[in-house]
């Protein structure tokens, strides 16, 4: 008979285990297609002569109402990393929510300001630009389209 020895055993373990890890990761046929937000948020055709036109896209949600934002001030969307301020009536713009100066989030919009609660730093309303450091860069911009009273990322 032959002796088994303590590396064999080892060997045949590993190999074993080595073969469930493998099969167990093993993808059998292609999985199921989810819908892409592409594909989820093409619009439906009626029948008829539209039918043969493009699919049209769903505008992005809408991040507020204009009417959420008062001239003047500004609102943060934590979720968005974005600051959409009202330097004048009618008028909207958008910045990064994250401060140039060490990467806090900022915090509030007060008296034509947007503030940051780490180290004091403040930016304007109008164009981002430092009113008072450390932050030594502005806010970057971001694009905002605003159309029927709603403001949505652009």
């Amino acid at each position: 008979m032959t002796e088994t020895t303590r590396r064999a055993v080892m060997f045949g373990a590993g190999g074993a285990g080595l073969a469930a890890v493998l099969t167990a990761c093993a993808s059998y046929g292609s999985p199921a297609a989810e819908p892409t937000p592409d594909t989820a948020d093409l619009a439906e055709e009626p029948d008829g002569e539209e039918s043969a036109a493009a699919p049209k896209k769903k505008k992005p949600k809408a991040l507020a109402d204009t009417s959420d934002i008062p001239s003047g001030e500004g609102k943060i969307f934590k979720n968005q990393d974005v600051v959409i301020t009202q330097p004048s009536e009618g008028e909207f713009r958008a910045f990064s929510a994250t401060c140039t100066h060490q990467g806090c989030a900022v915090a509030s919009v007060s008296n034509g300001v947007i503030n940051c609660p780490c180290h004091g730093s403040q930016f304007s309303i109008e164009d981002g630009s430092v009113v008072q450091g450390p932050a030594g860069e502005p806010l970057a911009e971001k694009k905002i389209s605003v159309s029927g009273g709603k403001i949505r990322l652009a």
